[in-house]
């Protein structure tokens, strides 16, 4: 095989591939219509129309085996239910297309998912895109996390928009390519950096950095009590000193 065929074959498997081909079509083919949703303000019906179609043709839903409209939970109805091979696996809360998404609006959702035991929802209003990873363990307080956000009709490059999308397409769900993208931001969020760095092993690691510069034996407690209280923001500590 030839240098030139090596370095245009497509990097990743089939099914990658596919997904993001079809999403980078559809960010081209959608830009219209959702400008034009945009301009006239149109309503939440009129959203959900598009918001259907760019579920199916960008990413990869079958719009009667996937999804389920009017979702119901316990009384309640969720915009829509997302089926993978017949498991639930995630909730869908639209809102107008002109209308900014709020704390209010993830409540809304967040609770139809903890009823349901689901770690996943997805907030949009067909400009914006947001799914949010649920932790709900028995007795817990809920903690719900951004895992990917973005603005089709934004400043981003078309591929950075399709990298951020393709967490979302049927395929990378099915292999849940977004839960290893959420480990990832946990493991390197502030609050987990904080933990680490109130560690005992790196207070004595600072301890000995700073022996080895200064001469100064300090005490790891002093440490640590500089860095929550001067370094480290105090609500990522839990704290509010």
């Amino acid at each position: 095989m030839s240098d030139a065929t090596t370095a245009t074959k497509p990097a990743g498997p089939k099914w990658e591939n596919d997904a993001k081909d079809a999403i980078k079509t559809a960010l081209r083919r959608f830009q219209r219509p959702l400008s034009d949703l945009v301009d006239r303000d149109a309503n939440e019906g009129d959203t959900r129309l598009l918001v259907t179609d760019f579920l199916c043709d960008a990413l990869g839903y079958d719009k009667y085996e996937d999804l389920t409209t009017e979702f119901a939970v316990r009384g309640e109805f969720a915009d829509y239910g997302v089926r993978i091979d017949k498991q639930l696996v995630a909730f869908i809360e639209v809102k107008r297309v002109a209308q900014k998404l709020n704390a209010r609006h993830l409540r809304q959702v967040e609770t139809y998912a903890v009823k349901e035991g689901l770690e996943w929802v997805i907030l949009t209003n067909g400009q914006i895109w947001q799914a949010y990873h649920i932790s709900a363990g028995t007795g817990q307080q809920v903690s719900t996390m951004l895992a990917l956000e973005v603005d089709l009709l934004g400043d981003e490059s078309p591929s950075k928009k399709m990298a951020t999308l393709f967490h979302l397409h049927r395929s990378a769900l099915k292999r849940n390519t977004i839960d290893e993208l959420w480990k990832r931001q946990t493991a390197t969020a502030p609050a987990a950096l904080a933990a680490v760095l109130t560690a005992d092993t790196v207070l004595d690691a600072i301890r000995k950095e700073i022996r080895r510069g200064s001469g100064f034996n300090a005490d790891p407690a002093d440490i640590a009590m500089t860095l929550t209280r001067s370094v480290i923001r105090a609500d990522l500590l839990g704290t509010t000193s």
